[in-house]
């Protein structure tokens, strides 16, 4: 009995080496917004599509609403390899590089057909730097175009003088200063509790921004300034990437083009959702009085002389490619 009990194992074994080997992947994505959020179940939707593609070879786990990395530490942490990929809207790094803010500019891309014009200039300016630090980019997906939130009537950028004003990157804590407004550094996942608490009274965002913090509770007017349109990106770390076999690689960026065409039109889907849930819960949803957009075209015309002036040679290409 010991001797057949030993035979049938040693046949099992080999039955086992003979069968072709299985290693499945285990990958982490921090992004910083709630899982409602058009982003967030974009890129799910993303991860669903490369475990479909890959035969389950790799599972992507994404972790919303800052629960990995706060949105300030996930680019390192893609880059350190903490997490294999995250989500980061590109101007929150414009301090560490002018052309990651190229799209924070007020009003130098101000619609969707205009952003899509900008992306095809910087993507590839884009994929060179981040090569470097060894990450890519795999796709970028736009929020809806900027207005302003007020919990006061305004008419035009003097309303704004003194006025504590939420800043979530370099360029919207400059459009405070030029405007004479307090700028005050607040996340994504804490924009709700600033106005309900009075940290802050006012702030340039998008209509999903607010309809997540459910801000019509706090606040009483949103100006459709249609400043610009920030893209938020996904990366993804270049050696972890390259761990993957070629099939699973080609499911990833497959997967990835897909997700890029999908979030513009959710994109452009979750503005209109997004204006007509804030207007429901009693938010004045209004057009931009002519003094303000001129006070704010003004700025972002301050605001793109002094980026060209940091960004050199390889910003003017950028933007000179982009006004072709």
């Amino acid at each position: 009995m010991k001797r057949r009990a030993f035979q049938l194992s040693v046949v099992a074994a080999a039955f086992a080496l003979s069968q072709p080997s299985f290693a499945q992947v285990q990958w982490d994505l921090a992004t910083a917004y709630p899982a409602s959020n058009f982003h967030t179940v974009n890129i799910s939707q993303f991860a669903v599509d490369v475990d479909k593609a890959s035969g389950g070879k790799l599972k992507i786990t994404v972790h919303a609403n800052a629960a990995l990395f706060k949105a300030p530490e996930i680019k390192r942490a893609v880059q350190g390899g903490q997490a294999q990929a995250g989500e980061i809207i590109l101007v929150n790094y414009q301090n560490e590089w002018p052309i990651f803010g190229a799209d924070g500019l007020p009003f130098l891309a101000d619609s969707y057909d205009e952003a899509a014009k900008l992306w095809r200039a910087q993507r590839p300016v884009l994929e060179k730097k981040l090569a470097e630090q060894g990450m890519m980019v795999l796709f970028a997906v736009p929020w809806p175009p900027q207005g302003l939130y007020s919990k006061k009537p305004l008419n035009s950028a003097a309303d704004l003088k003194g006025i504590k004003w939420r800043a979530y990157s370099p360029a919207t804590a400059r459009i405070a200063e030029l405007v004479g407004a307090q700028p005050v550094t607040v996340q994504a996942a804490e924009v709700s509790q600033a106005f309900a608490t009075g940290v802050t009274e006012t702030m340039m965002s998008s209509g999903p921004t607010g309809a997540d913090a459910k801000l019509h509770e706090h606040v009483k007017y949103w100006y459709d300034t249609q400043a610009w349109l920030p893209k938020n990106a996904l990366l993804v770390n270049k050696r972890a990437f390259d761990a993957l076999d070629k099939p699973t690689q080609a499911a990833v960026l497959k997967a990835a083009v897909d997700a890029e065409t999908r979030g513009w039109v959710e994109s452009r889907k979750a503005n209109t959702e997004s204006l007509d849930k804030l207007k429901a819960g009693g938010m004045q949803i209004l057009p931009s009085p002519a003094a303000l957009s001129a006070d704010m075209k003004k700025v972002g015309d301050t605001m793109l002389k002094e980026w060209l002036a940091k960004a050199g040679p390889e910003g003017q290409a950028m933007v000179d490619a982009f006004r072709k």
